[in-house]
């Protein structure tokens, strides 16, 4: 099953690929659509230039920190939840209106408090925040179907089944899905800091390319942060086959 997975994964790029070629010598303007070949030689300046990567090392430092805060509030509301109906009531509207928040609306409403560095990192931790809950909610849930009835029978304090049943439990599944939601993350990060023109980011390398018409460095850009995300996911996928062949 993972050879069939890895196989179709490698005809996908390859179809987008085609697609890119394709597509730059329908439109021959790279002004519009840089090349492909120029775009990887522009991806190979950037790795050589130290500008980038200080600029991603502060993205990344974003990205992790809105991660590290949405997950843990995540899963501190999803306890409660999971224990009771009504928190889970309480909670259901607010995660709704988070998830339709603009986020253009809402890194222009931070500016005026914030900082173009700050307002990147508050505005993707509001983005991811549902996504983390509804995974954590979703563990915990699994988690209280397999074991609910043993810990009831044996009569486990609420304190008890939290630390030791539900935490350590739902460890694996939270794992699989925090590759999806750091690289979400990274995308909402980057987007704050075109919007904020946020000085030594990814973004504002990209708004700068962008404005001075540099389309193979803005592809070449881009092509780095898909990459970047691809990579996170599948550590994380790694590291939850690694664990549960542990638990084996």
């Amino acid at each position: 099953m993972a050879k069939k997975n890895a196989l179709f994964s490698a005809v996908a790029l390859i179809a987008l690929w085609l697609v890119w070629v394709i597509a730059f010598y329908l439109v021959r303007n790279d002004y519009v659509l840089p090349s492909f070949w120029e775009t990887i030689r522009e991806t190979g300046r950037l790795l050589t230039e130290a500008s980038f990567w200080r600029a991603f090392g502060n993205t990344f430092l974003r990205t992790l920190w809105a991660f590290l805060a949405s997950m843990a509030l995540g899963i501190a509301l999803a306890v409660p939840a999971h224990l009771s109906g009504g928190v889970r009531a309480f909670l259901a509207p607010v995660i709704s209106v988070l998830r339709t928040v603009p986020t253009m609306a809402v890194v222009l409403m931070l500016l005026l408090w914030t900082t173009p560095a700050v307002a990147p990192v508050i505005v993707s931790a509001l983005v991811l925040f549902p996504a983390a809950y509804a995974a954590a909610l979703a563990a915990f849930d699994e988690v209280g179907e397999e074991y609910g009835e043993l810990a009831r029978a044996f009569r486990v304090g609420a304190g008890r089944k939290i630390v030791k049943m539900y935490l350590p439990l739902s460890a694996p599944v939270l794992l699989k899905q925090a590759g999806s939601i750091f690289s979400l993350g990274l995308k909402v990060v980057i987007s704050g800091e075109v919007l904020a023109s946020t000085y030594r980011s990814l973004g504002g390398m990209m708004q700068e390319a962008q404005i001075y018409l540099q389309m193979p460095r803005l592809m070449a850009l881009t092509l780095l942060t898909v990459l970047m995300g691809f990579a996170l996911e599948g550590l994380c996928r790694l590291a939850y086959v690694l664990i549960v062949r542990w638990r084996r």
